[in-house]
């Protein structure tokens, strides 16, 4: 039952390991451009429907998707500060999540399960709020509030080293964090999957008794990899937030005096 155990691994890793489709060209990045079209379209489909009152269930959802956005993201972190900062913050949250989402679907692979993708979208976090903090203090200012007012002087610029290595740090932390979790949950939906075909295969090719118990225990691994998989949606959606939110606290502190 298990012989073709190790090769299906082998080639399920592959897979999550981004084959190339064309020289530099993988599976991920056939799927970064189809979620950054896919954002693209419901961006400018949502903007020709703009009205006072939603006519449809897509733009009421888009309603609330917004409402959201700006609840989470702005007014409870940055009060109103945040309302120019909300498409940045907004179309950065619609991306990871329909990034994860899409990757959840058997077959497809999701665009945040390589570190390349999470690490891009850290670097355009960074240079925003880096962007917006020396707009709003001045590039002096900016690197100076990160040195304390403390004595003597040499505490100070240590303390104020070891807040820049923190700076660095959280932006490892958010890349990581948002590619461990995705990629850890694609190989564990992975590997139940191929579980439960493993067992329920025996049974198709020649029911008998002996194979009956081989297929109870493959409706134990179903029932276990349909819980799995909402818990992987779930999962999709607060590595989302939290990714946003955790950009949103950033560009809070690099744009208030602190």
């Amino acid at each position: 039952m298990f012989e073709g155990l190790s090769e299906a691994v082998a080639h399920l890793l592959h897979n999550l390991a981004g084959p190339e489709i064309w020289g530099p060209f993988t599976k991920y990045s056939l799927f970064l451009v189809i979620i950054f079209a896919l954002v693209l379209i419901i961006i400018f489909t949502a903007k020709r429907q703009l009205a006072l009152v939603p006519k449809n269930r897509f733009m009421g959802f888009i309603e609330f998707f917004v409402d959201f956005g700006k609840n989470q993201f702005g007014t409870n972190v940055m009060g109103e500060a945040a309302r120019k900062h909300i498409p940045f913050l907004l179309t950065l949250f619609a991306f990871i999540l329909l990034a994860n989402i899409v990757g959840v679907i058997p077959g497809s692979t999701a665009a945040t399960g390589t570190m390349g993708t999470t690490f891009a979208l850290t670097i355009i976090s960074f240079i925003y709020f880096t962007y917006y903090g020396i707009k709003h203090h001045g590039l002096g200012k900016y690197i100076l509030s990160y040195i304390p007012h403390v004595k003597p002087a040499p505490l100070a610029w240590f303390v104020g080293l070891l807040e820049f290595i923190s700076m660095i740090l959280r932006l490892l932390t958010l890349s990581v964090r948002l590619f461990a979790n995705m990629f850890a949950g694609h190989i564990l939906l992975g590997v139940l999957a191929i579980l439960t075909t493993l067992f329920f295969t025996p049974m198709i090719e020649s029911f008998s008794l002996a194979t009956l118990g081989g297929g109870a225990g493959s409706l134990a691994w179903l029932l276990f990899l349909t819980v799995m998989y909402a818990l992987e949606v779930f999962v999709a959606l607060l590595q989302a937030y939290v990714f946003t939110l955790l950009s949103s606290v950033y560009l809070m502190l690099a744009t208030t005096e602190h």
